[in-house]
């Protein structure tokens, strides 16, 4: 009796033994399973401060499950999209304004099937009371200076941007979108094509005005978060990129004046206090540049130009984080060579060393712009040593070839650039001419070997060349590359400028 006992015993150990094994080899497997069905869900921030004004930020989704969804809890926050698929996803999230005196709150949620929910908190200001005839700050949310990502000085950024294209016509066309003037608008197709074929920085005109309140001179968060957008698809090229106001309908360009100084450096201010803030997290890739080409003819106008250049630095800076160190790039009078050379002699003040860039543009008329001869000269179909025609003389060249472009860039050289202040080349460029021939061909050489020239001496220089690209096709235009196919329309030229760099 005690041996059965003892070998039921044992049988009932071995049994218990291996019915243990089982269930921790069971827990394991779907321990093994859970592991490996968890998927993963993150964004790129975790907290929101929004200003009392309607603003957007975004937001980058990443996630490995199937599909996501993201809602807010109050109805004052809006969202671009309500879910998203495997990848990564930009999420723009947009405040409206907050008319009320108290600051609030909210949350936002992006949720999965296959994964733990996360959660964005949001806060945004109280309101700001408008005082008539005056516009607000919108500086209402500075934060500590931030050198991350900020570290080189205008010279050596400088030296980093070899050849710079603008996307002409685009965002910058009034009135209505960046389609107005028959462009299509920026894809990041279009910013891989440019930096495939050789460019590593960017300018963007941009329009402003059109986009803000007549009254509060706020823009609109809609529109602020598209240029984000389309600086995104640049700085993700690892390309450097220059936002500025451009004409914008010539309320400062036109009015460089002394009946328009106070009103034109209030509206800079209020602008450029919410440009630089939506972008502030951007590092050194992104400069700014305060106007286009501002209508300046004498001294007294200069100094009205110089206010609204103090104004933008000043405004800039005042946002702080990389804003506190960001490059600035202001404008020569009408960005004209020469009257650049004469006017501006003194510059604005910076609170940062180093910072700085000059900006001028290049189009020797005859040759680069006039499309009909006039009573006082012809255009210029040619251009260069040993490109002048033995059979048209009457549109050779008289001027602004070589010698003149040596001259003009080495005064930029000796005012600015060994002062440690670099010149950006902001635009330049030649339309094609309807010509047909031997005549075509001259010309057609004759302006691969200007933007070839024009380049190198740039650089040469110290100055940093920005090729003029307004996008429209056929005779009279300058364009590289074809917007709507995103291939190369004019190889020849594009050569030109590649060979300018060697």
């Amino acid at each position: 009796m005690n041996n059965k006992i003892k070998r039921h015993g044992i049988l009932f150990f071995l049994c218990f033994a291996f019915l243990s094994v089982m269930a921790c080899s069971s827990n394991d497997t779907a321990s093994a399973a859970t592991k490996e069905e968890t998927k993963t869900l993150t964004a790129d921030v975790s907290k929101i401060d929004f200003e009392a004004k309607e603003n957007a930020a975004s937001v980058t989704v990443t996630t490995d499950a199937k599909t996501w969804t993201i809602a807010s809890n109050v109805s004052w926050i809006q969202l671009s999209k309500s879910s998203g698929t495997k990848g990564t996803s930009l999420v723009t999230i947009t405040a409206l304004e907050n008319t009320g005196a108290a600051a609030r709150t909210a949350t936002v949620t992006i949720s999965s099937s296959e994964s733990a929910s996360i959660q964005i908190s949001i806060s945004q200001a109280g309101g700001t009371i408008v005082v008539t005839g005056l516009y607000p700050s919108y500086n209402t949310n500075p934060i500590a200076d931030d050198a991350v990502g900020m570290g080189s000085t205008a010279a050596q950024l400088a030296a980093k941007m070899k050849l710079g294209w603008n996307i002409g016509n685009t965002l910058e066309a009034t009135p209505g979108s960046e389609t107005a003037w028959g462009n299509p608008k920026v894809t990041k197709a279009l910013i891989d094509l440019v930096k495939a074929n050789g460019f590593n920085a960017i300018r963007i005109p941009c329009s402003w005005n059109q986009y803000a309140n007549s009254t509060t001179a706020q823009i609109s968060a809609t529109w602020l978060a598209r240029v984000k957008e389309v600086v995104q698809y640049c700085v993700d090229n690892d390309m450097y990129v220059i936002v500025n106001i451009h004409w914008d309908g010539g309320w400062l360009e036109k009015n460089c004046t002394e009946d328009k100084k106070e009103a034109n450096n209030a509206k800079q201010k209020a602008f450029w206090e919410q440009i630089a803030t939506y972008l502030r997290g951007f590092d050194e890739h992104l400069l700014f540049a305060s106007a286009n080409e501002p209508n300046v003819e004498d001294a007294t106008q200069m100094a009205v130009l110089k206010s609204y250049h103090q104004t933008f630095i000043d405004a800039v800076r005042s946002t702080g984080g990389k804003n506190a160190y960001r490059n600035l790039i202001i404008q020569g009078p009408s960005t004209d060579i020469d009257k650049t050379n004469k006017l501006m002699t003194t510059l604005p003040t910076d609170k940062v060393a180093n910072r700085m860039m000059a900006e001028v543009h290049f189009y020797p008329y005859q040759f680069t712009l006039m499309d009909k001869d006039a009573d006082w000269g012809k255009m210029f179909y040619y251009w260069g040593v040993g490109n002048h025609s033995t059979t048209d003389t009457a549109h050779n060249p008289t001027w602004g070839e070589e010698a003149d472009v040596d001259k003009f860039f080495l005064s930029m050289k000796t005012q600015f650039v060994d002062k440690g202040i670099p010149v950006v080349l902001g635009e330049f460029g030649a339309i094609r001419r309807d010509l047909t021939g031997d005549a075509l061909t001259l010309h057609l050489k004759s302006r691969a070997a200007f933007f070839k020239y024009v380049v190198k001496q740039a650089r040469a220089n110290g100055m940093i060349p920005f090729y003029w690209d307004a996008g429209n096709l056929g005779v009279n235009t300058m364009s590289l590359f074809d917007r709507s196919t995103n291939t190369v329309y004019d190889l020849q030229a594009l050569t030109g400028l590649l060979d300018g760099l060697k």
